[in-house]
């Protein structure tokens, strides 16, 4: 098989029709007939899986995979792209935001220059208001400056990968999916093309909880820089609480019955301790808990049903 695509279902119906005209009207001006269309549903509130299952006659290169329930867009698109099988995967948004046609220049770039692995999109001006788009810079600043790996700032989900990177993209067996960072983390040569993203109808499925969710995500899943700075800063603290007890101390030397050392500052300081530490117990809980989900040996996700 030429080309799989890889897409995934969630209150994706208001799309699916012009998707679906789309995406096998790029695929024809490459010429491509050996292809699959891959819909992971993750567990969608709305009718998207029985409206492709209708679309099955029209489109006999329909490939549904039904979740038993709604796992989160990175696990859905790891399930699809283990049930990918052509030479070539392509990974896109069904949401419109980037139009399908953006397959012919990603092909197409491939073709030109053999030695690639990948090809993706990339935004030169991040799309939104003020708060999404510096939220999204600061987001991939951040991560860059904790991270080891390094990725590229404000990438898009759209990319054409070959089928040994994703078999090597596959073989991670992280249980805390950070999708982008892997992208970046396992190598190959990779190429990105600029392109502006469309605006979305409706209202977007990554909420600001979700967003501050997968930002926490990423940080804790590709750096322990966080950790590090926990010991710094305690060690720190320690330094300047020992200096503060010594001035304290001389204080009391010198001065006598003049200096006070009451409660007052007594619980300022305790109030100060008790918040540094509970954030620190609250930072190194997560990892522990990471670590806990990594060890209990769980699937990702879970199929529920094929449909072929």
């Amino acid at each position: 098989m030429r080309l799989s695509v890889v897409t995934t279902l969630y209150r994706s119906r208001p799309f699916l029709e012009v998707f679906l005209r789309e995406i096998t009207a790029a695929i024809q001006v490459l010429k491509i007939e050996d292809y699959e269309l891959i819909f992971v549903n993750d567990g969608s509130p709305d009718d998207s899986l029985a409206y492709l299952l209708t679309c099955k006659n029209e489109y006999p290169q329909l490939k549904l995979i039904d979740l038993s329930r709604n796992f989160g867009h990175h696990y859905a698109i790891q399930v699809g792209l283990t049930q990918a099988k052509g030479e070539y995967v392509f990974l896109i948004d069904n949401d419109l935001e980037t139009s399908p046609y953006v397959i012919v220049d990603y092909y197409n770039e491939m073709s030109k220059d053999p030695s690639l692995d990948v090809v993706y999109g990339y935004q030169e001006t991040r799309k939104g208001n003020f708060i999404e788009k510096n939220a999204g810079s600061i987001f991939w600043v951040l991560i860059n400056k904790l991270s080891d790996t390094k990725i590229p700032h404000n990438i898009l989900t759209e990319r054409l990968m070959t089928k040994q990177y994703v078999n090597e993209l596959l073989r991670l067996q992280d249980a805390n999916l950070f999708i982008g960072g892997m992208f970046y983390w396992i190598g190959f040569n990779q190429k990105g093309l600029p392109f502006k993203k469309g605006i979305r109808e409706g209202v977007s499925t990554y909420s600001l909880k979700r967003r501050a969710e997968l930002m926490l995500q990423a940080i804790t899943s590709f750096s322990g820089k966080p950790l590090e700075w926990l010991f710094y800063f305690g060690i720190t603290i320690s330094f300047f609480s020992f200096l503060f007890i010594v001035y304290l101390g001389i204080q009391k030397l010198i001065h006598q019955e003049e200096v006070q050392l009451g409660w007052t500052s007594i619980v300022a300081i305790n109030v100060l301790m008790l918040g540094v530490i509970s954030t620190f117990l609250g930072i190194i809980g997560i990892y522990v808990y990471k670590i806990f989900r990594q060890v209990q040996g769980r699937p990702n996700a879970i199929i529920k049903k094929i449909y072929e």
